[in-house]
């Protein structure tokens, strides 16, 4: 018990110590997300949505809201836990972690848990927004938590991933602009796949961000472009290999003690 005990205070304070972290600077944390989801209402959802009408039955502004939100929670779990990571391996904190009693599980949530912390503010800032803009009824609120906490885990653990194998400062904003980015865009966020080609469809489902998207949009609006037990398998699917990918990093030192 003595040693669960501890455990727990280990991981509690490094979870407050990443949550204090972004906290802290919540100008530039919490504030940015807000302002460009306006922005991405008032383009695509009132100029340009007034032009298309309706995205599979029902309002364009209200079809693009569930995709909006997810790309914040995305971008923002990754970006955080990624640059807290990296700045802790180059000072060399995370050394000191990992010879600690520590245990790497604890500190692999301790930093997961901070970003997904921050997703969810973000989450409910950018919901708040878009009520603004146009009125939303939940249909499963189940499925819309459940959806978020797994995408924002997942993407919280790819951050940590990154800030293993980062050498440079730089290496942090590589994957968001040259895969995370594509990925979101091509990911159903303003349109639905059904009115792709087939070839382009079938290439869709490759997309592992299509099925968070569209399992987030099924917990707001009850419809779906994929079958949401199979959205649920590959949060979970991903999640189990990225925390197991993570967990093996860091109890061989890989990208960090060499």
């Amino acid at each position: 018990m003595k040693h669960m005990s501890s455990n727990m205070i280990a991981l509690k304070t490094i979870w407050i110590k990443e949550c204090t972290r972004f906290l802290r600077i919540w100008i530039q944390t919490l504030v940015p997300p807000a302002i460009t989801m306006t922005l991405y209402f008032i383009i695509f959802g009132s100029i340009v949505g007034e032009r298309i009408g309706t995205m599979s039955g029902v309002g364009y502004m209200e079809f693009i809201v569930p995709g909006l939100i997810m790309m914040s929670v995305i971008t923002n779990s990754y970006s955080n836990v990624a640059s807290s990571f990296f700045s802790a391996k180059f000072q060399r904190n995370i050394e000191e972690m990992l010879v600690s009693p520590v245990p790497t599980g604890a500190i692999i949530l301790g930093y997961v848990g901070g970003g997904v912390a921050r997703a969810m503010i973000v989450a409910v800032i950018v919901t708040l927004v878009s009520f603004l803009f146009v009125d939303i009824q939940i249909a499963h609120f189940g499925y819309v938590v459940l959806t978020v906490i797994l995408t924002s885990t997942l993407f919280a653990l790819g951050g940590l991933l990154n800030g293993v194998f980062g050498k440079t400062f730089d290496d942090i904003s590589i994957v968001p602009t040259f895969v995370l980015t594509p990925l979101t865009y091509l990911g159903g966020v303003f349109y639905s796949v059904s009115l792709l080609p087939d070839i382009w469809q079938k290439v869709s489902l490759v997309n592992p961000i299509l099925y968070m998207v569209n399992g987030f949009r099924y917990g707001f609006l009850g419809q779906s472009d994929v079958g949401i037990a199979t959205a649920m398998a590959v949060l979970i699917g991903f999640n189990v290999i990225f925390f197991a990918g993570a967990y093996y990093l860091l109890e061989k030192g890989i990208g960090i003690r060499s």
